[in-house]
């Protein structure tokens, strides 16, 4: 483990890299771990992950490396050159996080040349830069003249959108005569005030007080916000209200229509006249609720308010109160459950996509890519598919990122073009999917020999012929394309020394006609045979050669005249 301690003074803001080299590098694969300050600007140096991993200078820009990050959004990247890893813009923990913690962005690095992944996590660490906020400037809190010392009275709480150490971590109360105030810890790691009844009120004496609660947060120096607490003294009124039940736990479809009943909430109350009826409002709230939900003062139906998205927030924790008419009031606790719906279908981001890739080759990747989905469950579970009948195969590497392969060597004559459709599908219901096209042209090597039509020509030639007669042809194919298919006629040396060949026929190197170069003499020479070759201009130039043989023929003799007959021509 390498680590780097955090800054001394907060101002400097520097990095803290900590690396956990969970599996071996020289294994293949390993994940990284960093640890930078939130809100440090665009450019800043994370570390120097080359020198990290134990690579040499150059060796990332050598093989191609590259940081992916699930999804389309970036929020690092890397110095080929150096190999530092920076951050590419300036990152807010609470935007990205919102209440998470620890809040860690995953990322891969890619190593093209051979392919292999990195997996790397860097946790953005809390900068202390949100104050505590109360939602109400003034608490309003009735108490009954004939409260004893001793009983609590809560009070709303402040939002403090850092988290840790830097969310709010006390409250304190003004000065006064009546009340102490109490910190409680709730299991859900929050700090509630409440006021604690120091001594008996007398509403005749003192109707009302007006004190300043004050919430800190745990930063150095803390920051504060405060709200004005006004308490009512109310006459008696014997009896609290009460709910039916303590806690109210509801599942609710993300897709739920706007205005949809939630659940209702009931309390009753013994007093009778104006101290018996009930009013219901939130009591502990944040934004996030008050704009989701709303609830009838009177009824104490709960109603969707704006949609809902699991993919946003999967749960709402919220107090209700109820409230008589003698400024008594009991609570109850509302837990709403999201519950996800597959309304999300897979994304496919493409990190390395290959078009054109020679013929012949072995194993080769074509494409690397990742995939995500945001729901949950079955329907954030994903699978990937390829055409059946196509020479290629999908392979998994690291969580969720995949190679595109061929199954073996690729002949460019049986097939020149592929278009593969990735498609990603999702295992919830109903199932979605994405679909991605990549189109892969396989380009020629030299790997086909030109190819004579014949294996031998037969060439009849009368004698006395004038010299540079066109005597015949030889043609040759080749299945390779380009100058791989481009092919050049050559005489080759004859078998017989004693044959002059050069100053008896030549060939057209490029159509492969053949020609007399002199006039031949049948009771000299009736025939002779030599080879031609046919060669392509790839490279290694492959060749063919083929047999042609020459046949001299004399020329036939005058017609004879028969007297008395019809004419008729005798050979």
């Amino acid at each position: 483990m390498m680590e780097t301690p955090l800054p001394k003074a907060p101002e400097k803001r520097q990095v803290t890299a900590i690396i956990f080299l969970l599996i071996l590098w020289e294994a293949g694969s390993a994940t990284i771990k960093y640890s930078v300050l939130e809100e440090r600007d665009s450019g800043s140096v994370v570390a120097n992950i080359a020198k990290d991993l134990g690579l040499g200078v150059g060796e990332l820009a050598a093989r191609g490396a590259r940081i992916l990050s699930k999804g389309n959004k970036q929020y690092l990247q890397l110095e080929r050159k150096s190999g530092n890893l920076l951050l590419k813009e300036k990152l807010d923990r609470e935007e990205l996080c919102s209440d998470i913690d620890p809040c860690i962005l995953h990322f891969q690095m890619l190593l093209k040349n051979p392919v292999q992944f990195i997996q790397g996590e860097l946790q953005l660490q809390d900068v202390n830069d949100h104050a505590p906020e109360f939602l109400e400037n003034e608490i309003l809190l009735k108490i009954s003249e004939g409260s004893h010392p001793g009983t609590s009275f809560p009070l709303k709480i402040a939002q403090d959108l850092d988290v840790g150490s830097n969310t709010v971590q006390n409250y304190t109360i003004s000065t006064n005569s009546y009340f102490h105030l109490f910190t409680r810890n709730h299991s859900d790691g929050k700090k509630y005030p409440e006021l604690v009844l120091d001594q008996a009120l007398d509403r005749e004496e003192q109707p009302q007080l007006r004190l300043t609660l004050t919430a800190l947060d745990g930063g150095s120096p803390p920051r504060i916000g405060t709200s004005h607490v006004l308490i009512v003294i109310v006459d008696i009124n014997d009896n609290v209200p009460e709910f039916t039940q303590r806690l109210y736990e509801v599942q609710v479809p993300e897709n739920t229509p706007v205005g949809s009943l939630i659940i209702t909430v009931s309390a009753r109350d013994l007093d009778a006249g104006t101290h018996g009826e009930l009013s219901y409002s939130f009591f502990q709230y944040s934004n996030q609720i008050i704009q989701a939900f709303e609830i009838n003062s009177i009824t104490g139906e709960i109603r969707l308010k704006k949609a809902l998205d699991f993919e946003e927030i999967q749960s709402y924790h919220m107090e209700v109160e109820a409230s008589d008419g003698g400024g008594l009031s009991g609570k109850c606790t509302v837990a709403i459950e999201v519950m996800d719906i597959n309304d999300n279908a897979p994304e496919l981001t493409m990190s390395l996509l290959i078009s054109d890739i020679p013929e012949n080759s072995p194993e080769t990747v074509v494409a690397v890519f990742g995939i995500s989905d945001p729901d949950s469950g079955n329907n954030g579970k994903m699978m990937c598919s390829i055409q059946d009948h196509l020479p290629f195969l999908i392979k998994p590497t690291l969580e969720n990122f995949y190679t595109v392969l061929t199954e073996g060597a690729l002949d460019r004559e049986r097939w020149a073009e592929y278009n593969i459709t990735i498609t990603v599908t999702d295992l919830g219901t109903p199932r979605l999917k994405t679909e991605y096209n990549i189109t892969l042209r396989v380009s020629d090597v030299n790997d086909n020999a030109p190819a004579f039509t014949q294996t031998s020509y037969n060439l009849f030639v009368r004698e006395n012929n004038s010299p540079a007669l066109h005597i015949g042809s030889v043609s040759a194919t080749d299945r390779d394309s380009g100058t791989n298919a481009q092919v050049t006629y050559s005489l080759l040396p004859p078998q017989d020394p004693h044959l002059p060949l050069v100053s008896l026929v030549s060939i057209n190197a490029d159509n492969g006609q053949l020609f007399a170069l002199r006039s031949l003499d049948y009771e000299a020479l009736q025939e002779f045979e030599f080879r031609v070759g046919a060669t392509d201009r790839g490279f290694p130039a492959l060749s063919s050669e083929a047999l042609v043989r020459v046949l001299v023929t004399a020329p036939r003799p005058a017609p004879s005249w028969c007297p008395g007959r019809p004419s008729r021509a005798i050979w």
